[in-house]
């Protein structure tokens, strides 16, 4: 996907990166990052996709990119950043 394109969806979901990468930090007490994290792996089971997620005790962070086009943003990412933006909004995260 072209860095210009990837600023545009960017700009417009919250997330932040550029081609190789993006990603978005929550502050989400960790019950309920718990919660939220099994509902994104769900999402990205049926994506057939795998965003790295790290868990800590009032934060959550999720990064990603798509190792199977070499590494690079692809429509599969804002795929899967729909869904997250919609599962963490739900249990109650806000950006960080």
């Amino acid at each position: 996907m072209p860095a210009e394109e990837v600023a545009r969806r960017l700009a417009s979901n919250g997330w932040s990166g550029d081609t190789g990468q993006i990603s978005k930090s929550y502050s989400i007490d960790y019950d309920s990052a718990m919660r939220a994290v099994a509902e994104i792996a769900q999402g990205a089971i049926e994506l057939e996709h795998r965003p790295d997620i790290d868990i800590r005790w009032d934060r959550l962070r999720i990064a990603m990119t798509t190792h199977t086009a070499g590494d690079v943003v692809t429509e599969l990412d804002f795929l899967l950043v729909a869904r997250i933006n919609e599962i963490t909004e739900k249990h109650g995260a806000a950006a960080v």
